[in-house]
């Protein structure tokens, strides 16, 4: 009886199934990773799980035979030999310590734009490593007291060279003469002289202002006589 054998048909013929099985676990050993529709993610999990037990099966016995015989079956069903070389010599040794559940299936939210199907990522489940955390820091440790070690001494060459190069600057400033009077009696020559000019400019322009009121004076006082002589003209006039 063939009862519940319907599953992962995909729609194809066996022979296309087959092949196009193949094909997904080839591109799955050799890259870890592939994205594909959910439908075929969940028939290839199935097969590429079989191909792994049989790569363990071979890793586990020391007959060369049997090595042979699963590494033959292997390559009956994925038909690369790269790909199952990949598996028995590399690959294998990460599923040695898992009792099944090899692959990992991930859905993904977008679907394809030509049919929107359905897509996902399929890969393969890693070991995660023993934590080793102590020894990598008392290896840090290690190398960062070192570190100090050899920087410390480069420090402290440094510091006396900077020392050093202070205590020539002070002597060169002692030895020099003071600039700071000169500086100083240039300063305020400078001022004098720009004092001196502010006032000029005040009583220049306090003299044109007298000159200007003087030139007023004399024009009104001009006026006034003209419009006197003017009037005494008339006045006889109007008595006649």
């Amino acid at each position: 009886m063939r009862h519940r054998k319907h599953n992962h048909q995909l729609g194809v013929k066996t022979a296309h199934r087959s092949s196009l099985l193949a094909n997904l676990s080839s591109s799955l050993i050799e890259s870890g990773r592939i994205k594909t529709t959910l439908a075929k993610a969940r028939a290839l999990r199935p097969s590429i799980e079989k191909v792994i037990t049989l790569a363990k099966k071979a890793h586990a016995t020391s007959d060369t035979s049997q090595k042979v015989h699963y590494r033959r079956l292997a390559i009956a069903r994925i038909r690369n030999k790269k790909a199952v070389q990949k598996l028995f010599d590399e690959l294998v040794e990460q599923f040695v310590g898992r009792n099944g559940g090899y692959t990992r299936i991930y859905k993904l939210a977008l679907p394809r734009l030509g049919d929107a199907a359905e897509m996902a990522l399929i890969e393969f489940v890693e070991v995660v490593p023993k934590k080793k955390s102590k020894k990598r820091k008392s290896t840090a440790t290690k190398k960062s007291k070192e570190l100090k070690e050899t920087v410390a001494p480069e420090k402290s060459e440094e510091a006396e060279s900077v020392s050093k190069e202070e205590e020539v600057s002070e002597t060169t400033v002692a030895d020099l003469p003071d600039s700071g009077e000169e500086d100083s009696v240039e300063n305020d020559q400078s001022v004098s002289t720009t004092e001196d000019l502010n006032e000029e400019a005040v009583f220049s322009e306090k003299e044109e202002v007298q000159a200007n009121d003087k030139s007023d004076k004399s024009d009104k006082s001009e006026k006034a006589k003209e419009t006197e002589e003017n009037n005494k003209k008339e006045s006889p006039d109007s008595d006649k």
